[in-house]
């Protein structure tokens, strides 16, 4: 049976008191209360600043059995080195995947807007992750758009980040035995802006049905987190598609 995990990339905002939140909520209760709720996240704080590795062993003591946490990959290796020579921060990521344990999702590897294709090296990086690290690359330049980039994620078990947002290509590919799904808000001029509408969030449920019928688990995080949207859309599409 395939399984659908449905969150919000990220979990501490102040704008989501009395959203997610009550009023008055110590930052530090805040993680205890969305777990309560949803059983996925994708943290987007290591994108800024790598968490240790004690913080990730403190994770998979907190998190709850069968919690799912996705990591965004550090804007140091994606952004600032763009890919090139990625072997002392593929050794740091995995050993902090390692201490993770069960609670680990996918790492999320998003590339800059400005970084154009370069097969060999995407897929040398690629192939310096070991097999039990699930990676999803999100791809912001247009070039990457090609029928040879999803055969070589394919290649390496790695999946295609499929992306809903102001600018980005929304490709419905699946290159891995799951699904990443990332909800950057319907707003056609602003990134993570908005709230999706029923007939928005409708449609994506069919998608997930359908990646789940061709035998996919799916992940799927809502990145609209201004006035609380990603939650209400989070729980809205768990309710339509039944996760």
């Amino acid at each position: 049976m395939t399984r659908l995990w449905i969150g919000t990339s990220g979990w501490s905002y102040d704008h989501w008191h009395g959203v997610l939140y009550p009023h008055g909520l110590p930052a530090r209760d805040r993680l205890a209360r969305y777990t309560a709720q949803f059983d996925t996240v994708e943290l987007n704080a290591s994108f800024y600043r790598w968490p240790a590795l004690k913080t990730f062993a403190s994770w998979r003591r907190r998190l709850p059995e069968g919690f799912q946490l996705s990591v965004k990959a550090p804007r140091g290796l994606t952004h600032a080195k763009r890919l090139y020579a990625p072997e002392a921060w593929v050794q740091r990521i995995v050993a902090c995947w390692h201490e993770l344990g069960d609670r680990r999702g996918v790492l999320l590897v998003q590339l800059s807007p400005q970084q154009p294709r370069d097969d060999a090296r995407l897929g040398y990086f690629l192939g310096l992750l070991p097999p039990w690290v699930k990676v999803a690359v999100e791809f912001r330049h247009p070039s990457w758009v090609d029928d040879r980039v999803f055969d070589l994620l394919a290649h390496h078990g790695a999946g295609y980040c499929v992306m809903s947002g102001a600018e980005l290509p929304c490709v419905l590919r699946a290159t891995a035995g799951w699904v990443y799904l990332r909800l950057h808000g319907p707003d056609q001029h602003h990134l993570y802006a908005g709230s999706y509408g029923t007939p928005d969030l409708h449609w994506w449920s069919d998608r997930i049905a359908e990646w789940r019928s061709s035998g996919r688990d799916v992940y799927a995080y809502f990145n609209n987190d201004g006035e609380g949207h990603a939650v209400r859309n989070a729980l809205t599409l768990r309710e339509l598609a039944g996760g």
